[in-house]
């Protein structure tokens, strides 16, 4: 694990867990959620890992592998995409953008080379190169509305949400010192969480698939075939319902403590020895909303039902309907 140099700017803390190497927090967690939030600072994700595809048939191999529609992709347009398991559950989230003549895409860290070691037993014939670039580049985030400049040739994933920018590593610290204030990954996670938007390892284990966490409508084409996965997620939209559902939780306020990973998550008319109906999976002191977190609960969980988040009650709010 490669420590960010920007660990050494003033009032940085170091994260833990899965996002360590880079800045929980600068010194002022909501200061910094309400700067991204108004379009100004960055964050440091250099952590993560940069993979790339290069070579003519990128595209259509892609294609072949994600479940996404790749295929005819333009230059500088943004997309996510998985990778799934034989039985459709969720192996690899990768976020992209291809630039006209290489794929860039960044994943979970510390998961570059298991999804590397995938891509290269699926080569074949086809005229492709794959690399693990987290040596060379890191990424950043700028938020939505950023007027920072990002120099010409760098590859960039323009979404809603901001911008991922690919900075050459050993020009890391010149564009953080021209890209404003700094804001912390518990500043971006509440951003996310907020947001609705999953996270590989968080709001995933080992049996999810695509329908349980609302990724059908941002990495999934569900009218392309020729992936692996493909049949469980064709049979689950069109037969059946997934088993879980991915909710949105407001947590009582007046609660010290935070439930964190995997706290059991009950409904609170059973009492704290009720029925487990799912568990925490990403939670937050959100700058406006207060308390907030993701949660993975059993399908048939009645959509109006107060929760119990470990001790914490907690009002829903659905993200994928049951």
């Amino acid at each position: 694990m490669t420590k960010s140099p920007l660990l050494s700017l003033p009032g940085a803390v170091a994260a833990e867990g899965p996002d360590e190497g880079v800045a929980a927090h600068y010194g002022d967690l909501f200061r910094e959620q309400r700067t991204l939030a108004d379009g100004s600072g960055f964050v440091d994700l250099s952590h993560r890992g940069v993979v790339t595809v290069s070579g003519a048939d990128r595209l259509p191999w892609l294609h072949l592998l994600l479940t996404q529609h790749v295929e005819q992709l333009p230059p500088g347009q943004a997309t996510e995409a998985l990778i799934l398991s034989a039985h459709g559950h969720i192996e690899h989230a990768l976020y992209l953008v291809d630039d006209g003549t290489t794929t860039w895409m960044h994943v979970e860290p510390g998961t570059q080379g298991e999804l590397l070691a995938y891509l290269e037993s699926m080569k074949f014939f086809y005229r492709v190169e794959t690399a693990d670039a987290s040596e060379q580049y890191a990424v950043v985030f700028l938020p939505a509305g950023s007027i920072t400049q990002v120099p010409a040739g760098w590859a960039v994933r323009e979404t809603a949400y901001g911008r991922d920018v690919f900075v050459p590593r050993e020009q890391l610290a010149d564009f953080a010192a021209q890209a404003g204030p700094p804001a912390g990954v518990l500043a971006y996670e509440a951003l996310r969480i907020e947001a609705h938007r999953p996270r590989l390892g968080l709001e995933t284990d080992h049996r999810t698939i695509p329908h349980e966490l609302g990724w059908l409508d941002s990495a999934v084409h569900l009218q392309k075939g020729c992936y692996r996965g493909q049949e469980t997620v064709a049979r689950v939209q069109n037969l059946g319902r997934p088993p879980r559902r991915l909710v949105f939780l407001h947590l009582d306020g007046s609660e010290v403590r935070l439930p964190g990973h995997g706290a059991q998550v009950r409904v609170a008319e059973e009492g704290a020895e009720g029925r487990v109906v799912g568990t925490v999976t990403s939670s937050a002191r959100h700058w406006e909303l207060g308390p907030i977190a993701l949660a993975v609960v059993k399908r048939n969980t009645p959509e109006h039902a107060t929760l119990l988040a470990e001790d914490t009650a907690a009002t829903q709010e659905t993200i994928v309907a049951p």
